[in-house]
């Protein structure tokens, strides 16, 4: 079995009309959704669109038997004013979410996006993250570590009180948060070089802080292999023993996504941080699902490698490709 826990939703196109008539009208007209029929919703969960296939056909291809459907992160507009917009697309793309996993309960299960707005209390995503679990059925949510999306205003480090609200709140209803930047307003670094940016100092600002002594209870997931972390460890290792510390014992209190698309990165970070600490994902479809011509697969097909592994127990396999991910976000997926 393989379960993905980084997968995207593909969404109706009225979504995305939507955002683009929320951002010309800046709330004149309210919120003003469509009405959109099932059948209308499961129309886009199989169209093709970035992949050589549809979505549903995408996962059949790869051998992936259920996936963690969140929101686009790219597409959150964190930094967007006035914040109201942000809350009313954030709501309009978790009822969508909810919908399609509705409709899909045997491929897909729920994770949130937050109305996180660049420089507003955390505390204004606590309602929505509470709707989508209590009353949605959702199994975690995507937290951007950079509201304010590579704009030029710093955010807090992840290790912050100010983000202490919400881990507190995400204890309380036993979720993960899934670590996942978000756009970026810089040409210098553009979003998809941005999320390995601020994933990494996520992971640095939370492993160098006392927030898993306040909660010890707290599931955190950092997307794309923990960012630069696990490949530069020594450098890390390095100042944390100056201190008498072990960082790679630190490291251990996050989980940690596959999503790499290189079968060398995918060894470094298993043998780096463990395999209990590694879960499946793939973002398939996505940004991987480009052929590679070496191989004639998508680069998204991952799965084999991990499978090949042979310094890897079955038992291991097993953990990384569906164990961790039933786990950690309470899962029920269907067996074959």
């Amino acid at each position: 079995m393989i379960v993905d826990c980084h997968g995207h939703v593909s969404a109706p196109a009225e979504l995305w009309v939507y955002k683009s008539l929320l951002l010309s009208h800046r709330g004149e007209h309210g919120k003003r959704f469509p009405d959109l029929t099932d059948d209308e919703i499961l129309s886009y969960t199989n169209r093709k669109e970035m992949a050589p296939c549809g979505h549903l056909d995408m996962l059949d291809r790869v051998g992936t038997n259920y996936q963690l459907l969140s929101p686009r992160p790219f597409q959150m507009m964190h930094s967007e004013k006035p914040s109201y917009l942000i809350d009313w697309f954030t709501e309009a793309t978790n009822d969508i979410i909810a919908r399609q996993c509705q409709l899909l309960p045997n491929r897909f299960a729920p994770i949130c996006g937050l109305p996180q707005a660049g420089g507003e209390p955390v505390e204004r995503v606590l309602a929505e993250l509470e709707r989508c679990v209590t009353r949605l059925g959702f199994k975690g949510c995507l937290l951007n570590p950079d509201p304010f999306e590579n704009s030029g205003m710093e955010p807090p480090r992840m290790g912050d009180r100010y983000w202490y609200p919400l881990y507190e709140k995400l204890c309380e209803l036993d979720v993960p948060a899934h670590i996942h930047s978000a756009g970026s307003r810089s040409a210098r670094a553009p979003y998809t070089l941005n999320f390995l940016l601020e994933e990494t100092m996520a992971a640095y600002g939370l492993i160098e802080s006392d927030v898993f002594k306040d909660f010890p209870t707290l599931k955190i997931v950092v997307s794309h292999g923990g960012g630069a972390i696990p490949y530069h460890v020594g450098r890390f290792r390095a100042s944390a023993i100056r201190r008498g510390e072990e960082f790679l014992d630190k490291m251990r209190h996050l989980y940690y996504d596959t999503v790499l698309y290189s079968e060398e990165a995918l060894r470094l970070l298993i043998k780096t941080v463990g395999a209990d600490r590694c879960l499946f994902g793939a973002e398939c479809p996505g940004v991987g699902s480009a052929v590679d011509p070496a191989t004639g697969r998508t680069l998204d097909d991952i799965a084999p490698f991990i499978k090949g592994f042979d310094w890897l127990s079955a038992a291991e396999k097993d953990a990384i490709l569906f164990g961790n991910a039933v786990s950690l976000f309470k899962l029920d997926p269907p067996r074959a």
